[in-house]
């Protein structure tokens, strides 16, 4: 982990390496999509319902992926579960990402209810963004995380609703 100069408080602009790990790992059932042949794909033929809801569930969810690589707390080591707030965000944050890949599992399967999309792939990415800010005492990724999850919901949401 590296830190380059302060931009408030005790958060610094730097690179935190393991972030871009963490969004890798996030992405593999995105990565698994084109080998997987689906008879049907609500998701990636989803028609748009707002342009604007689209531009900025985009814009959030980049910014939570670069606040996540490239703001550190100057207090942060490169990897800790050590203190028991630390190991309850990151177990809250390994268990996130266990039931969004659930919620692949169901849904490459043929499981693609609305419940099974809006629950585990809808609401868990911007949570997992959301503790590890909290895990990573990255403030800026947790508010961004915030505004991601209500704009995700809402965006996903109201194109799914749209179709039925």
């Amino acid at each position: 982990m590296f830190s380059f100069f302060r931009l408030f408080g005790n958060q610094y602009l730097g690179f935190w390496f393991i972030g871009l790990l963490l969004f890798a790992i996030q992405e593999i059932p995105y990565m698994l999509m084109p080998i997987i042949k689906l008879n049907n794909d609500p998701l990636m033929n989803m028609k748009e319902s707002s342009p604007t809801l689209n531009i900025a569930e985009k814009v959030l969810g980049s910014l939570c992926i670069a606040l996540m690589s490239f703001v550190v707390c100057s207090d942060s080591e490169l990897f800790s579960v050590s203190a028991g707030r630390e190991r309850l965000f990151f177990a809250l944050a390994a268990a996130v990402l266990l039931l969004n890949f659930a919620g692949w599992a169901l849904y490459f399967s043929g499981h693609q209810s609305l419940f099974v999309i809006v629950f585990f792939l809808v609401l868990m990415p911007p949570l997992y963004y959301i503790f590890i800010g909290v895990w990573r005492y990255n403030i800026p990724l947790v508010m961004t995380g915030a505004a991601f999850l209500a704009v995700h919901f809402t965006h996903v949401l109201r194109n799914l609703l749209s179709e039925q």
